[in-house]
């Protein structure tokens, strides 16, 4: 299988610190516009300086939607390894906007051909932790029955077991299913990277995630995942012709498809993440005496190593 080079590692970081840094400017100033272009510009610059011959697999959208870290863009300086980059400069853009907790800096990295290129849609999500059986989890299964399922996995009650869903008016079916056979539901604002992550993490208590999402941050999320280990399944939904044709664009045609982890990262992959404001996994950017701090968290997934990096420079 082919792996990344250690050099990149410390570039993921750098890309994800430079674009928290520049976002946490923006935090609880209501411009959400504001704040994702700057950790765009600050990551992208990022990127530029590096000895790589980067693309763009998952971005800011499409090149006529996006002038900055668009899908297909070239980042790096052409010089060093082909690398295929999933990314979200600003991963809560509203809770930035509203200096909530849980916002970060993303971005994953594979080798060429390595990751999904998935389109700009939104896509059905179930994900749980390592150290399960395969198929514990199934999107065509109701969320009861998979809260049943993992309880059952487990040795524990469902009364145990703790769901998290983003709270859309969309999942009342869902949290109604979860409510029923008696799981507790952890529902946030934004931010379902963090969410699914958050399942292979025990200290969160978050034992499933389950909901629908942006489909690019599905993706970035099984990077993670690949990691650490666990278990996801992701189905694309389409609203509308236009965004089949994007799809379609991007070789994809079989629209009913359930995606595995490894379907959507192919490879080995180095995953970081940098918290812009406080979360249950990370601690946001601070800025005391000229000085600026940053809390990252980088995994590799061929060693399956997990670092956390506390970086402080002048401001």
């Amino acid at each position: 299988m082919a792996t990344l080079p250690d050099t990149l590692i410390s570039y993921a970081v750098e890309a994800c610190e430079d674009a928290a840094i520049a976002a946490s400017r923006m935090v609880g100033r209501g411009d959400e516009k504001a704040a994702d272009q700057a950790a765009v510009d600050a990551m992208r610059k990022a990127f530029n300086r590096q000895d790589m011959d980067g693309l763009i697999v998952i971005g800011e959208g499409e090149r006529d939607e996006a002038p900055m870290l668009y899908i297909g863009e070239k980042v790096g300086t052409g010089k060093g390894p082909r690398v295929d980059i999933a990314l979200d400069p600003l991963e809560g853009t509203t809770i930035t906007a509203k200096a909530m907790a849980n916002a970060l800096a993303v971005v994953a990295m594979a080798p060429e051909g390595g990751m999904l290129q998935a389109p700009d849609t939104y896509m059905d999500k179930i994900a749980i932790g390592p150290g399960y059986d395969d198929g514990i989890i199934d999107l065509d299964a109701s969320a009861a029955e998979n809260v049943e399922a993992l309880a059952r996995a487990k040795g524990v009650s469902p009364h145990e077991i703790t769901a998290c869903v983003l709270d859309r008016p969309r999942h009342a079916e869902i949290i109604a299913s979860l409510r029923k056979v008696g799981a507790r539901v952890l529902m946030i604002g934004d931010g379902d990277v963090a969410g699914v992550i958050h399942t292979a993490e025990p200290e969160t208590g978050i034992d499933i995630y389950i909901g629908q999402g942006g489909a690019p941050e599905g993706v970035l999320a099984c990077a993670a995942l690949k990691c650490v280990g666990g278990q996801f399944q992701g189905r694309l939904v389409f609203r509308n012709d236009d965004e089949r044709a994007r799809a379609e664009r991007l070789g994809i045609t079989d629209y009913a498809r359930k995606y595995s982890l490894n379907d959507l990262v192919r490879t080995d992959a180095v995953f970081a993440a940098t918290g812009v404001t406080k979360g249950a996994m990370l601690g946001g950017v601070s800025v005391r005496g000229g000085m600026v701090s940053t809390h990252t968290l980088v995994m590799d997934s061929s060693t399956r190593t997990i670092r956390r990096i506390h970086m402080t420079r002048p401001a």
